[in-house]
């Protein structure tokens, strides 16, 4: 088939960059950011740590918001890391409507604006309440469920981190087990986060048999925007999880926090699916399961596991694999036709 003359080829290598790749993509196959229209929610200037993945997230699931609302929308933002690194007083980087309620509440002052908004008639006004792990898994927890029951119309995005990176590095119910954090140290006979404890809250939201809800990833940013532009079709409750490493807390370098991600997704420990009134509806597929242990080792929260002088570590990296390995089961990503391509 003949080319036109001012056509250029897309190779594959060119279709997931961030830069000139995406501007020789059809116009709805480019991401936000490669668009000259990108609302740019969070701008320059805030103080977020090199290589932060919660910035990065948080700045493609807004855009993809604004994009899909004709920014006709409002953030209600939980106390946390992506509230102190882009709002020091009295400076901030957003460029959205924006609001600042305390740890716990977010879902709650989200309910009440978007209740708001409908009493006035603002049915274009979209709502959105994003905070990171510690504020939803825990001191949130409450108010997230009570938002899910009444099915208030708010998309909740949580920052997932793995623990409360702004205040010391503590142990939330989202760390995994036998992670190193400051509450959670590696000494004794069972070193680090112990096993069998904390919450999977997007199946706890599932359980709610709210409209959708999604985990994302920043290693894959246009499944990410997908996910957010569907989320904002939808009136109703939802809810997306996204994780987003931290190169101060995990102990890892600036430079590999994408690689990071894609390894806890590659290894089936950080699953990305999709679910409506409470049953999955789509996965995403392993291209190259990876072992464990590529994930955990780059990380210092994980040193400890691969000491010789630690007899327990290789059974904690045992149990952490069968983990990856249930959810690859249960979210069905390692289906063969992808292994064909």
């Amino acid at each position: 088939m003949t080319q036109p003359i001012n056509s250029q080829a897309v190779k594959f290598y060119q279709t997931g960059t961030l830069t000139v790749g995406n501007r020789l993509l059809d116009p709805e196959t480019r991401t936000v950011q490669a668009s000259a229209e990108r609302s740019n929610a969070i701008t320059c200037g805030h103080r977020a740590c090199q290589g932060c993945g919660e910035a990065l997230g948080a700045r493609y699931a807004i855009d993809a918001a604004m994009r899909a609302t004709g920014n006709q929308l409002v953030c209600v933002n939980a106390t946390g890391c992506l509230e102190v690194f882009t709002t020091p007083y009295p400076e901030t980087s957003w460029q959205v409507a924006w609001l600042h309620s305390l740890f716990g509440n977010a879902a709650a002052v989200a309910a009440g604006v978007a209740a708001a908004n409908r009493v006035k008639g603002r049915k274009q006004v979209r709502v959105i309440a994003q905070g990171g792990d510690g504020g939803t898994t825990d001191i949130g927890f409450g108010c997230l469920s009570g938002m899910f029951e009444r099915n208030d119309d708010v998309l909740y995005i949580c920052y997932d981190n793995e623990a409360y990176m702004n205040t010391g590095v503590q142990r939330s119910s989202a760390t995994p087990p036998a992670a190193h954090t400051a509450t959670t140290p590696a000494v004794g006979a069972d070193p680090g986060n112990v096993f069998g404890t904390g919450k999977n809250v997007p199946l706890i939201a599932m359980a709610h048999n709210i409209p959708y809800v999604a985990t994302a990833s920043v290693a894959d940013l246009h499944d990410l925007e997908a996910k957010v532009t569907r989320a904002m079709s939808i009136h109703g409750a939802r809810y997306i999880h996204i994780m987003v490493p931290c190169p101060l807390g995990w102990g890892s370098a600036s430079h590999d926090t994408i690689r990071l991600a894609r390894l806890a997704m590659e290894s089936g420990l950080f699953p990305l699916f999709e679910a409506e009134h409470g049953e999955v509806t789509a996965s995403r597929a392993i291209r190259r399961k990876v072992p464990v242990a590529e994930y955990l080792k780059p990380q210092k929260r994980f040193a400890h596991l691969f000491k010789p002088d630690n007899p327990h570590g290789a059974e904690a990296v045992a149990r952490l694999q069968a983990m990856a390995d249930a959810n690859c089961r249960r979210f069905n990503l390692l289906r063969q036709e992808e292994a064909v391509r």
